[in-house]
Formats: structure tokens, C-alpha cells, sequence
């Protein structure tokens, strides 16, 4: 009976040294999923040998080829490994609450100049920088997405389509348009060879049920907060990628379709969000939250918690889906042939993003200085994000 004590005593000491590194992770971690990998190599691989580098590289794969935030995925992943569901769970809230808590309360920032009779102009660049660092997103993603002739087409399919049409449901549907064109024209053999698994049903159930139930409920509902959750968690399981790749089907639904909110409060949050460590996907608690906008503040927190929770939602279920039959499931080559397609797809999509959202903020020369100062700045890696974002804010309120 002491042993077992000892041995819960020792596991629950290092479940908190771990969430303190996770905590570390977090405050780190600007820049979008390739930076937080390096953050995640330093604190999780060097300093504290939570697992190998080799390890790391596997798990980063494993959350590219699923849909949702991959840097939160991967986290999570390491705490599934290190300490089974409930730490990964832990690992989730500590990643990601400190972010989705400044992100809620910047949705109320507008009220907020409204009330202390605070020009809202001075937040006028906040969008045109945002644009580049959509532009940089864009290419760098182009760089690494496009390979080959498919995949320049693909990219191409993904950004004149989706430029002209600019539907919520033309971004899964060239999602997958590219998942299965670069599988018939892939020249490898044996892609859907049987491996054996033994997958824990209950978490792609509870992914189904969500997935179903809330669709149905936005249907038969009329209701702001069901629809936001709705469109939340489809982001989530729709998405491949960092927090760059769901910006387009966001504008597109959001201010386009939905008209929740203006260009320019949208590009303002994502804007800012840039200026703050954690997951990029934290921006859809300020989007839940500016949507929600109208009747109470609660009401503004509880779409900016459905934005949050709906958004990171699906990619947790499938980490804990996926994650236990990996060693077996990353055999299977067809899956990793299909991302192929679907992030040269992506590729297309945020470059059209930049152009639309840059087409929207005005091709005045002010907003033209900064998108391009902020892309040169991000570019050559003069300055660090959070940096640009403030000396963005200043300029704003000082000129």
C-alpha cells in the first residue's frame, strides 16, 4: 500500500514538472507551428529528454497528415506519451488557456476604445500588417508544398477556385479534390496495404457524435452560439495545418458570408495574435467572441469559450484516436501520398487570403509601407514578431 502511494506521489511530482515545462513551451512559443517545434526540441528533447529527436520528427508527421492545430497536437502527443489521457489532457489546458484568455478579452477591445472615446483608427495598421504575415505564411508554405507539376497545379486549383468562390463549402471540397488527385497520380505501390490495428473507438465515436450532433443542432437551432460552435469545429477537423491555413475559410464565413464582423476587426485580432506566444489557433476565441457581440458580455465570453473549445475540440479527439496505434497506422503510405495534395491545396488557399484581405484593407499607400516592411521584417528575421505588432500598435496611435 506505500509503494503504491510512493509510486503516485512520484508520478504526480513529475506530472507537474512536466506541465511546468509544458507552461515554458507555451510562453515560448511565437511564430506558428514551425517555431514552436524548435521550442518544443529545446525545453522537450535537449533540456529534459522527454523523448528523442527522432521521436519528436515522428510525431510532428503524424500531426501533418491529421486535421486540426498540429503544433497543439503534437504537445498533447508528448503528454499522451509521457503520461497517458488525463496528462495530455492537462498538457492541452496548459498550452493553450493562457493564449485563449487574452484572445477572449481582446474581443472586447473595440467596445472597450468605443467607451473611453478612444479613436479606433489608431488600430488602422493592425490589418495591413496581418497581411504580411499572411504573405510570408503563403510563401513559405508555397516553398515547401509545391514539388512538382501536380503540386503547382494543385496550389493553382486551390487559389483560383476558391478566389472566385468564396462559399464555406468549396474549402473542404478542394481539400480533398487535392488528397485524391495526388493519390492517382502517385507512382508508389502498395499504398493501402492492411496493417493491423487496435483502434480506442470511443474517442472517434465521441469525434462522429460531435461532429453529427452539432451540425444537426445548427440546423434545427437558431441559435448564434450553436452556430458558432458549429463552425468552430468544423475549422478544426476541416483544417490542415497551423493557425495560417484556417485564416482563409474563417474570413470567408465569418465577415464575407455571416458578416459578423468587418475586415479590419478581423485582421485586427489575427494581427495581434502574432504579437502572442501559444497555439495560433487561440485566434478563434476573439473571432467567437466578435461574433457573439451584440447582446451581453457573457454572451461575448461564452462564443469566444464555443470558438476556442469548438476549434481544438476535434484535433484533441483524433490525437487521442490516433496517437495509440501510430507505430502501426504510419506504415500505411496512401495517407502521407494524400498530404501531399491537400497542403499544396492549403498553399493556394492562404495565398489568396492575402490578396483578398489585402484587396478589402485598400490599396492606399500607408497600408502598403507596412505590409511590405512587415513580410521584408518577417523575410530576413530583423525583428521578432511580437516586436513588429507593437511597433505596428504605436505607429497607429502616434501618426
Amino acid at each position: 500500500m506505500k509503494g503504491k502511494e510512493n509510486l503516485e506521489s512520484q508520478n504526480r511530482v513529475r506530472w507537474i514538472a512536466f506541465l511546468k515545462d509544458v507552461l515554458m513551451c507555451s510562453l515560448g512559443a511565437y511564430g506558428g507551428p514551425e517555431a514552436h517545434y524548435g521550442v518544443f526540441t529545446d525545453q522537450m528533447v535537449i533540456k529534459k529528454d522527454y523523448l528523442s529527436e527522432e521521436e519528436l520528427v515522428e510525431l510532428i508527421a503524424l500531426c501533418s497528415i491529421l486535421p486540426g492545430p498540429t503544433s497543439t497536437q503534437t504537445i498533447v502527443a508528448i503528454g499522451y506519451k509521457t503520461g497517458g489521457p488525463l496528462l495530455a489532457f492537462l498538457t492541452m489546458l496548459v498550452w493553450a488557456l493562457p493564449v485563449l484568455t487574452v484572445m477572449t478579452l481582446l474581443s472586447f477591445l473595440y467596445q472597450f476604445l468605443q467607451g473611453m472615446n478612444i479613436s479606433q483608427d489608431g488600430l488602422r495598421y493592425i490589418g495591413p500588417m496581418a497581411v504580411g504575415f499572411i504573405i510570408v505564411a503563403a510563401f513559405h508554405i508555397g516553398r515547401k508544398v509545391v514539388t512538382d507539376k501536380i503540386t503547382m497545379l494543385l496550389l493553382l486549383l486551390g487559389g483560383i477556385t476558391t478566389y472566385f468562390i468564396r462559399e464555406p463549402w468549396i474549402f473542404p471540397l478542394v481539400l480533398i479534390v487535392g488528397g485524391i488527385v495526388s493519390i492517382m497520380t502517385s507512382k508508389e505501390e502498395n499504398l493501402w496495404h492492411r496493417v493491423k490495428l487496435n483502434p480506442p473507438w470511443p474517442y472517434l465515436i465521441a469525434f462522429g457524435v460531435f461532429t453529427i450532433g452539432s451540425i444537426v443542432l445548427s440546423v434545427t437551432w437558431d441559435n448564434r452560439i450553436v452556430h458558432l460552435f458549429e463552425s468552430f469545429y468544423r475549422y478544426g477537423y476541416l483544417v490542415f495545418g497551423g493557425g495560417q491555413v484556417v485564416v482563409p475559410v474563417m474570413h470567408s464565413e465569418l465577415v464575407e458570408v455571416n458578416q459578423f464582423m468587418t475586415n479590419q476587426e478581423f485582421l485586427t485580432g489575427y494581427g495581434l495574435v502574432q504579437g502572442l506566444p501559444g497555439p495560433m489557433f487561440s485566434f478563434s476565441a476573439y473571432a467567437g467572441g466578435m461574433a457573439a457581440r451584440g447582446s451581453t458580455a457573457l454572451t461575448q465570453v461564452v462564443g469566444a469559450v464555443a470558438g476556442g473549445i469548438g476549434i481544438f475540440l476535434p484535433g484533441l479527439l483524433l490525437i487521442y484516436f490516433i496517437y495509440p496505434i501510430w507505430e502501426n497506422l504510419k506504415k500505411i503510405k496512401g495517407i502521407k501520398v494524400s498530404l501531399k495534395g491537400i497542403n499544396a491545396v492549403a498553399g493556394g488557399l492562404i495565398t489568396v487570403a492575402a490578396i483578398i484581405v489585402m484587396k478589402k484593407s485598400g490599396f492606399v499607400i500607408d497600408n502598403i509601407v507596412v505590409t511590405l516592411l512587415t513580410a521584408g521584417l518577417l523575410l530576413t528575421k530583423k525583428l521578432p514578431a511580437p516586436l513588429i505588432v507593437l511597433i505596428v500598435l504605436i505607429a497607429g496611435f502616434v501618426i
